[in-house]
């Protein structure tokens, strides 16, 4: 049994024009290896961003951290002038260190720096979405007004369109939402990790998108004997089965599994159009019990 949409339906983010399909892209893979430097082949990863538009994805996500540079000036260099209907989303807030560490860069300045050259290196005049990232290895609690502040004023100056938050908790969402509009949410979140269960169901209640990054298990791929069971009966991978997953678990879920290469992409986007039977729902979700 399939679903009809290939992509998963769509999604508008609250408050905004912005309609995309709820499976899209994360551009992370396409820089080399550890997310540094160059694709190891260029002409490759050049063919996974036609490819995705090809098939119809119109959410793209990715950041100045990856390469660094690099990915954003492929984007440019391969789909520049973009199709009308696709949403470029970056996140601020990090940067990278020589030794290819990811380093907090949450300063006034280095937000203006960092959205600046995600203009240069796009080809944009202003950004349709920007995520403040918050740069912990997991999500603590603390103030994030001063950041904020420095988003809002950038969605002042035209040069953000709409303002979304990475790496944050419940509390932190609010605050943020007593100061401007949230239109989405980027966190770790998949069928082993489950942590966000209850922010996803709020934000689901205010038409916010949720958008989990290593939806897959990222550098750790998903490994469980349940989901290859799963898989093995459906006749699809695991990695299709954990997809299909997210897109069922809530409406708000986007996806923007990476990938450089377009064989992978076209696996990734098959889930959209796999169906989960009850008992395979049931066994999925007391994996992460």
């Amino acid at each position: 049994m399939t679903n009809t949409d290939k992509l998963g339906g769509r999604f508008t983010f609250p408050g905004t024009s912005l309609t995309v399909h709820r499976m899209g892209y994360g551009a992370m893979q396409l820089a080399g290896p550890h997310v540094w430097g160059p694709p190891r082949d260029p002409e490759a990863a050049a063919a996974v961003l036609r490819e995705a538009i090809a098939i119809g994805i119109d959410h793209f996500d990715t950041s100045e951290a990856y390469g660094p540079h690099v990915t954003n000036q492929l984007i440019r260099a391969t789909l520049h002038p973009y199709p009308k209907n696709v949403v470029l989303v970056s996140k601020l807030g990090g940067r990278r260190g020589a030794d290819k560490s990811w380093l907090p860069a949450l300063s006034p300045a280095e937000i203006r720096s960092d959205l600046q050259d995600n203009l240069r290196h796009l080809g944009l005049d202003a950004l349709d979405v920007v995520n403040l990232r918050m740069m912990s290895m997991t999500p603590t609690e603390g103030p994030l007004d001063k950041e904020l502040a420095v988003l809002i004023e950038l969605k002042r100056e035209g040069l953000v369109r709409h303002i979304g938050l990475s790496n944050v908790t419940a509390r932190q969402v609010e605050q943020a939402q007593a100061l401007t509009e949230i239109v989405c949410v980027q966190n770790h979140y998949n069928l082993a990790h489950r942590g966000d269960d209850a922010l996803i169901d709020a934000l689901a209640k205010q038409g916010i998108a949720y958008v989990p990054f290593f939806p897959l298990g990222g550098f750790t791929p998903l490994q469980s004997s349940t989901l290859s069971e799963v898989a093995n009966e459906l006749g699809a991978t695991p990695m299709q089965v954990a997809l299909a997953w997210l897109l069922h678990r809530a409406p708000n879920i986007l996806l923007i599994p990476g990938t450089s290469s377009v064989a992978h992409l076209r696996e990734n986007v098959a889930a959209a159009s796999l169906v989960l039977p009850a008992r395979s729902i049931a066994a999925l979700d007391g994996i992460a019990r």
